[in-house]
């Protein structure tokens, strides 16, 4: 368990499994409901099922960040082998609302990024909106974007 000090403020990074499920479903609602996300997760079934598919699987891979014993980030991902080299897949990542801007999430990232070094894996990869906060936030810490691909989706007919 890595920790930082920041102005009397204790940060915590640690794996997180099915076990945290709860608390999981707790930061990930708060943060993804709200403003820019707007997500409408009110299907409590639906979201259970979510952060199950993401932490349930045998490649899940699954950070918290602490603040004293209180969860106030996640990252929900997995263990992607990709011809460049093992990644970690980052389907989710979030600081609760009420906690961004005050470092965490760049202590966070970093976290992350020694972890899975110590795993071997050789990347990050993950997929974020390019007109939201986030966006600047992933590219002030060192991501890039890359301009080959694209997020494509279609919807079907019911």
């Amino acid at each position: 368990m890595a920790q930082m000090r920041r102005n009397e403020i204790v940060y915590e990074f640690r794996r997180l499994g099915p076990e945290d499920k709860e608390s999981i479903k707790e930061v990930f609602a708060g943060v993804f409901t709200k403003e820019p996300w707007n997500d409408d997760w009110s299907d409590k079934e639906q979201l259970d099922l979510y952060i199950t598919d993401l932490i349930g699987q045998g490649y899940s891979l699954t950070y918290g960040l602490y603040d004293s014993d209180e969860l106030i980030g996640i990252s929900l991902g997995h263990i992607k082998h990709w011809y460049s080299g093992t990644e970690y897949y980052i389907e989710e990542l979030c600081i609760r609302t009420d906690r961004q801007g005050a470092g965490a999430g760049t202590f966070f990232l970093a976290e992350i990024e020694k972890a899975i070094q110590k795993l071997g894996l050789k990347q990050i990869f993950l997929l974020t909106d390019s007109n939201v906060p986030a966006y600047e936030f992933y590219k002030k810490n060192g991501f890039f974007e890359v301009e080959t691909n694209a997020g494509m989706a279609k919807a079907l007919d019911r």
